[in-house]
């Protein structure tokens, strides 16, 4: 038998890679809002991976009472994930899936592009997806940041573009590109301000344009959209940066 897997949130997500790792043949166990960790890590202290699929927004509090003997193990997928949010919490070498599907409550698996893995257990997190038939590849972890970015360029850009333009993420960059290079350029200037380093903008540009090729009909928003506008702007104000076109669209959302 493998060892055991694992997985702290079972939602939609979670649900995925339960099946995965299932297929794969690794026990699962699975952490719900109810569970104590700590009674879980002393029943199962070295699991070969804790795959962490809760929201973005409950992350933080996730990680701050992951059990320590974890960290070693610990695999994320959230939206919006930089290497700030988890070197916070004593993680240093984590196992990141930048996820480019999604799972609606009631339809299957979306698949817009393949899902990039990077980190210890990349190649364990590649085979549980590529089970199911989930496209998934192994990345350096010299290119998780430049991958990362990509992916939250992609989602800030068209959750925060599209609260004005509405419509699918084709329309607004190719309807509505003033709004949508100006959201973006706004946004990688968060990003570098996350990072802590200069990015390579050209390519974030471009890994987004295929993300959105590949899914033209793609919805621009979603219910977290005001949301990722709202913590956008805390970071730009925290980092003293102008972003003109992030705060005309909160401004008409309050109006």
């Amino acid at each position: 038998m493998k060892p055991p897997v694992v997985i702290v949130g079972m939602g939609e997500m979670g649900g995925v890679f339960a099946r995965g790792l299932l297929s794969a043949g690794h026990p699962v166990h699975p952490a719900l809002r109810n569970t104590s960790l700590p009674k879980l890590a002393q029943a199962l202290p070295d699991p070969v991976l804790v795959m962490v699929t809760v929201g973005e927004d409950d992350l933080e509090a996730v990680l701050a009472r992951l059990p320590e003997e974890w960290n070693k193990s610990t695999a994320m997928i959230q939206n919006e994930l930089l290497p700030r949010d988890w070197i916070v919490h004593g993680i240093e070498t984590p196992t990141i899936a930048s996820v480019w599907f999604e799972k609606k409550p009631g339809k299957l698996v979306k698949v817009i592009i393949p899902t990039p893995v990077a980190g210890p257990q990349a190649e364990l997190v590649v085979e549980a997806l590529t089970s199911i038939d989930i496209p998934a590849r192994v990345i350096p972890d010299a290119e998780l940041v430049d991958t990362l970015v990509a992916k939250n360029l992609y989602i800030l850009t068209a959750n925060i573009g599209g609260l004005r333009s509405g419509g699918t993420v084709a329309d607004l960059w190719h309807q509505n590109r003033e709004l949508a290079e100006a959201v973006a350029g706004e946004v990688l200037a968060i990003q570098e301000y996350l990072v802590g380093t200069p990015l390579d903008r050209e390519r974030a540009v471009a890994a987004m344009v295929t993300a959105i090729e590949a899914d033209p009909d793609h919805g621009a928003t979603g219910r977290s959209a005001s949301r990722r506008l709202e913590r956008a702007r805390g970071h730009s104000a925290d980092a003293g940066i102008d972003t003109p076109t992030l705060d005309a669209i909160a401004r008409e959302l309050e109006t």
